[in-house]
């Protein structure tokens, strides 16, 4: 339990309202959420969160930006005065509406030799055009794409679908022609919160501008 006052447990303010049964320490409730995220395959929500260590979300939310700025080696002087610590080689990030730990991209050439081997495990550089189209374009048909890339893209919309990272949305109410969007795996993949922070890439894209004009045509 934390430190006393008086004779009395001095509770965080973030935790002073929690409705819980009884009352743990803050570190219990960093720790708590902590594993939670450890385990998880894909991020967790907030609400999620908040239903496992049984606190209100906007508790749960500075419990989350306190973990973040301690893997990030921040001083927050927060809940008391604490020296800055290491910069971890995980980092927490909020991405496809939930959170999740991933490790650091600086180390990102150590983590693909460890669990690659030395071996690459990539899209191709078709698949990474076709879907940076749809990226910043959808939803869009796969003639609109094709149009732009120069060839067609059937195969390889097939295989970004098979992978999780485009999905159907309908189709579109002139052409008829089945229109593709990105997923929130793309999101975690890229470590996105949502498609606005999407790095201002269009201007690289030839012939964007024109992406209009083909499908009305398609």
């Amino acid at each position: 339990m934390g430190p006393t006052v008086n004779g009395q447990q001095n509770i965080n303010p973030a935790l002073e309202e929690a409705e819980s049964s009884h009352l743990v320490s803050h570190e219990d409730y960093l720790g708590a959420i902590e594993a939670v995220l450890m385990v998880a395959e894909e991020p967790v929500t907030p609400a999620e969160l908040a239903a496992a260590v049984n606190l209100p979300q906007h508790q749960v939310q500075v419990l989350l930006d306190e973990l973040r700025a301690e893997a990030d080696g921040v001083d927050e002087n927060w809940p008391g005065d604490k020296p800055p610590g290491r910069q971890r080689g995980f980092e927490l990030r909020e991405v496809a509406g939930g959170w999740r730990y991933y490790s650091r991209l600086r180390y990102a050439d150590q983590v693909s030799a460890f669990i690659l081997g030395g071996q690459t495990s990539r899209l191709s550089p078709a698949a990474l055009e076709t879907l940076a189209v749809i990226a910043y374009r959808q939803p869009v048909a796969r003639s609109a794409v094709a149009a732009i890339r120069g060839v067609n893209v059937d195969g390889v919309v097939r295989t970004l679908v098979q992978r999780g990272l485009l999905d159907t949305a309908g189709t579109d109410p002139v052409t008829g022609a089945t229109l593709y969007t990105t997923t929130a795996e793309f999101l975690e993949r890229l470590g996105l919160d949502s498609l606005e922070d999407l790095p201002k890439l269009s201007p690289h894209l030839p012939g964007v501008e024109d992406l209009d004009e083909t499908e009305t045509s398609a």
